[in-house]
């Protein structure tokens, strides 16, 4: 799957608990909605590589990978669950920039 939003929380590397040789960033991901449900919908994005990625909280960035949902007990004890990507890809998207144009006289 694709996503397309806004970096929501600054990206952090992390040492995998089930294999202590491997890394990950991870981060928090919006993604803006048109139409009726103008809602955004969060993700936890876990880029599954060992190097710091080339953007930082607010970019607009593209993240490609697998959905899956994540299920916890929440620190009051209640069940609760995320949105996760398993993304192999997360890369940020240039706004292009603005050409002005002059109209001379």
């Amino acid at each position: 799957m694709q996503v397309f939003g806004n970096v929501a929380t600054q990206p952090e590397l992390k040492k995998s608990k089930s294999a202590p040789n491997k890394s990950y960033v991870e981060f928090r991901l919006a993604e803006s909605q048109r139409g009726v449900d103008t809602e955004p919908t969060w993700y936890t994005v876990r880029v599954m590589k060992d190097a710091k990625p080339q953007f930082d909280k607010g970019d607009f960035v593209k993240v490609t990978g697998k959905l899956k949902a994540d299920f916890y007990l929440s620190r009051e004890g209640k069940p609760t669950g995320t949105l996760l990507i398993l993304a192999f890809e997360a890369a940020k998207i240039g706004k292009p920039s603005s050409v002005a144009t002059e109209v001379t006289g």
